[in-house]
């Protein structure tokens, strides 16, 4: 394992030369999870007060050990507005509220991604605290995540809601990121069933995942929050991925 000695967080504001190392940072998702590009590109570009980097070392040895990022969205404080498309949706939301010039109300939380394999404990909450109090010193209130259950993938065949119900014996969500974002503040608003929608030919999932992809109905997939549904005939498979939706109050 890599030891982390200096960790510290700075905007793509403060340092747009960091752009490219945090964009192709190592990280812990599956290649069939595929952001569209001119959106996050986007999102870097025009708000790149909210893209934080994770840093270590200095000078030559500094290197990107994390990343958070987030989009500032209109908002108007009712939860049962918090699109079931989450991830997907509130990014072209910020897109069309930006060039519209609506007032942005809250943020919503993208990712917080730290490299695998580095030996320092909490580097994950870390972000996530970073990125709040971003938000705050930017003026915002309400950070809104579209959380993707950490551990959730080990039983894609489990109902997201029966998942979310799951506690520990002192009242904290089983699953690790959730938990995480609970002992930070978080409130869980409701389950976002529809967070990220990923389709692609059968050629296309048998080269992000190795599997055959030659029989119809749900195919398990390593990494899958769900199983991936998958019709020969038509030559396609489509995951759907679900989240949780967490509300961050930063003005508690």
């Amino acid at each position: 394992m890599s030891v982390v000695t200096n960790p510290r967080v700075v905007s793509l504001a403060e340092r747009p030369d960091l752009a490219t190392a945090m964009l192709t940072m190592e990280a812990t998702w599956p290649a069939y999870v595929r952001a569209e590009p001119l959106l996050v590109n986007w999102a870097f570009e025009r708000h790149a007060e909210h893209q934080l980097v994770v840093l270590d070392g200095d000078g030559e040895d500094e290197r990107v050990i994390g990343r958070a990022a987030s989009v500032p969205f209109a908002w108007d404080g009712d939860l049962d507005s918090l699109p079931d498309t989450g991830w997907d949706e509130v990014l072209r939301q910020s897109m069309v509220d930006t060039y519209a010039g609506r007032e942005l109300t809250a943020v919503c939380a993208l990712e917080v991604a730290i490299v695998p394999g580095l030996r320092a404990r909490n580097l994950s909450a870390r972000a996530l605290a970073a990125l709040n109090d971003n938000a705050r010193r930017l003026g915002f209130a309400d950070v809104m995540v579209p959380v993707r259950p950490s551990d959730k993938h080990a039983e894609p065949d489990v109902p997201i809601t029966e998942y979310l119900a799951r506690t520990r014996p002192d009242g904290l969500p089983a699953d690790a990121w959730l938990r995480v974002h609970v002992r930070a503040g978080g409130e869980i608003v409701k389950v976002c069933p529809a967070s990220m929608a990923i389709a692609g030919s059968l050629a296309q999932w048998r080269d992000w995942t190795g599997l055959p992809f030659d029989t119809d109905g749900p195919v398990v997939v390593p990494g899958a929050l769900t199983p991936v549904e998958v019709s020969v005939v038509h030559d396609r498979a489509v995951y759907i991925e679900p989240n949780v939706w967490i509300r961050h109050r930063l003005n508690k």
